[in-house]
């Protein structure tokens, strides 16, 4: 600034200085308006490849570069497969696909997470460009098709993150893209991370993967599980076993679900993956891309199969909702619909990690509105097939006081 007096130049200085300390302490304490409205569309601005953002998410994450974002409410406090959560909201699979992100995940306020999807075999995935934003639509379309570094790595990975891990950690399991044996490549898996996974979840539901999605079908299916909890039983830790399904299914595909999940005794059903279909609404310049769509888009498919699955498997099943939540009102209805917990993924890499302590907030509230003491009370009281408060056994610990 060679045309600048020394005042000048002082007061350039101090007030550059100042908007940088400005920026530096909104992102560090994980202002919501900011991230919204500034930091997030910057990002999109300056960084346009989406993979490369997400990367970069992860790396920051990978070295706990992210604000605390939790919220805590006595309300929020309930359980999920038999282990204790200080609140409902976890973060999905697809963000952390490697176990990187675990130090950065916790920090932020997540209550439980889930990395992956993993394959035996380290492998690419599709080939890229493989990850669209449409950021008109609060939508992603991604055709990943599960690139990740194997099994062996990621448990490293997840070995040495444990001192980060302040809540349940679940591995989403996939099948190699080329595998000979896919019943044997989720089999392996369970057998890999039964010591460090406190749940899995088996992935069938991916659209990237061909055909992957017919393993939904009831015979592949019943194959599958069988094989998959055989293998989950033998072993010293019995580690719950979810199962992660798609939106687009017919109505006898989701009674064949329902009932296989049933009579196996499954521990909780994931609903739902991203989907393949493509709304008349979306507006985006990416919206004819091939993959799975995923964000606000989804929101009433997912809404749809998850109240149905609920009615389907009458209550007596687990179920974590997913897809296109991205406020509290959208957990609860969720919730309110049937399921136990909720996860979000795309309304995260929309708005950073202050989305979590919004929907957290947000859901307190509504708890606190109709006059619900604990997030269980809330559970499927919408849904015809509703078990009462008696038959939910809700234990004293859940209810606020």
């Amino acid at each position: 600034m060679p045309f600048l007096s020394p005042k000048a130049k002082s007061f350039a200085i101090a007030v550059t200085g100042g908007h940088a300390a400005l920026f530096g302490y909104l992102t560090w304490t994980g202002h919501e308006q900011f991230y919204r409205e500034v930091l997030m569309p910057l990002g999109r601005t300056f960084i346009p490849d989406g993979e490369m953002g997400h990367n970069l998410m992860v790396k920051a994450c990978h070295y706990g570069l992210v604000p605390r974002c939790s919220y805590h409410s006595k309300r929020l406090k309930t359980e999920f497969c038999g282990m204790e959560l200080n609140s409902p909201l976890g973060l999905a699979a697809g963000f952390d696909k490697n176990a990187e992100a675990i130090r950065g995940i916790y920090r932020i306020g997540f209550s439980f997470a889930e990395i992956g999807s993993v394959t035996p075999l380290p492998q690419e995935g599709n080939p890229k460009p493989r990850v669209f934003r449409l950021v008109e639509d609060r939508a992603i379309i991604n055709r990943y098709g599960f690139p990740n570094v194997g099994h062996a790595a990621a448990l490293k990975n997840i070995t040495d993150s444990r001192q980060y891990k302040t809540g349940p950690l679940g591995v989403n399991l996939g099948a190699n893209k080329n595998s000979p044996d896919v019943v044997a490549d989720y089999v392996e898996g369970v057998r890999a991370f039964s010591d460090v996974a406190d749940f899995f979840v088996i992935n069938v539901s991916s659209p990237n993967t061909p055909g992957l999605r017919v393993h939904q079908q009831r015979d592949k299916l019943e194959t599958l599980l069988e094989a998959v909890l055989k293998e989950r039983d033998s072993l010293p830790k019995r580690v719950p076993v979810l199962l992660k399904i798609a939106p687009d299914l017919s109505l006898q595909d989701k009674q064949s679900i329902a009932e296989v999940a049933l009579a196996k005794k499954l521990d909780g059903l994931i609903i739902s993956n991203t989907t393949t279909t493509r709304p008349d609404t979306l507006t985006g310049p990416h919206q004819t891309e091939q993959g799975g769509l995923s964000g606000e888009p989804l929101r009433e498919l997912a809404l749809e199969t998850l109240q149905a699955m609920y009615r389907l498997t009458q209550g007596k099943i687990l179920i974590v909702g997913l897809g296109g939540i991205s406020t509290g009102a959208d957990a609860y209805e969720r919730i309110r619909s049937g399921a136990s917990v909720v996860q979000i993924y795309t309304s995260f890499s929309q708005d950073g990690p202050p989305v979590v302590r919004r929907i957290e907030r947000e859901l307190d509230e509504l708890l606190q509105r109709d006059g619900l003491a604990c997030v269980q009370e809330a559970v499927g009281i919408d849904n015809t097939s509703t078990p009462s408060l008696a038959e939910k056994k809700i234990p004293q610990t859940f209810l606020a006081k």
